[in-house]
Parts: structure tokens; sequence; C-alpha cells
């Protein structure tokens, strides 16, 4: 199973400042945990919402909001994907991140879909195209 853990926005982060050197230091030694197990398929963290966009579909209409957006709490600032065997595993890594802000932090943990969870909707013709999707990605990661 994949799971997308996603680092929520601070005040701080929304306003561009930067981690400090320890918790870069630590965050480097969690995510060499995470490579050396054999999980973590990507991580990265993102700039604040003030260099974001946003795209709002209304039917055919398409409407571009500029950041940065005013709920911070509701942002994320950062994200792992990783393979895991269960969320409870993904709950035993998050326990051991480091804080990831100064003060309160708050880190979501959301299972990524699967081709099966899709059902007979997921056709053998879509699941071809992802697989030759995905296959076309690979490379370059």
């Amino acid at each position: 199973m994949r799971f997308m853990v996603m680092v929520k926005a601070s005040a701080e982060s929304e306003a561009g400042v930067m981690p400090s050197e320890q918790l870069l230091t630590e965050m480097g030694k969690f995510n060499e945990e995470l490579v050396r197990a054999g999980v973590m398929l990507a991580g990265e963290g993102l700039h604040p919402s003030s260099k974001g966009a946003r795209v709002r579909f209304s039917g055919g209409k398409r409407t571009v909001i500029d950041g940065p957006f005013p709920e911070t709490k509701e942002l994320v600032a950062g994200f792992w994907l990783l393979q895991l065997k269960s969320k409870e595993e993904a709950i035993e890594w998050v326990k051991r991140c480091p804080n990831p802000m100064q003060g309160e932090s708050e880190i979501e943990i959301r299972q990524v879909f699967e081709a099966e969870d899709f059902g007979a909707e997921f056709t053998p013709e879509l699941r071809e195209q992802e697989e030759r999707l995905r296959a076309g990605i690979a490379p370059k990661q």
C-alpha cells in the first residue's frame, strides 16, 4: 500500500521561514531511515502558498486563483510518499518523525488509491493505459 504523508503548513512555513540547520539534519536522518528501510518513494518540502495557484472548476469554466491562501491549517508544507504494509505502519513511522515545525504541528496520513480499489469501472483498457503511464513515468524519477 502507498501512503501520502502530508506535513501541514504553519504560519511560519507560509511566511517562508526556512527550517533550522538542526531540523534539516534531523529530517535528513529520518529520511535516511526511510530509504534504508526501503519504504520511501518520494519526499519533498513545498514553497509557501503565496508562490502557488489554484484552478477552480465550474462545469466547463476554469478560474485561476493566485496564492496565498487564507486557511493555513488546510495547506500542505511538505510530503512523503511511502510504500508500507498498513496504516498502522505509517502511523509508527510518522511518530518517529522529528517535529517538522517550531511549536505544534500536524502530519496527515492518507492511503493512495490502487487500481484494484476502483472495481469494475476500471476496465482492462483503462488498466493498460495506467500501466503504460506508470512505465513512462518511472524512467524520469
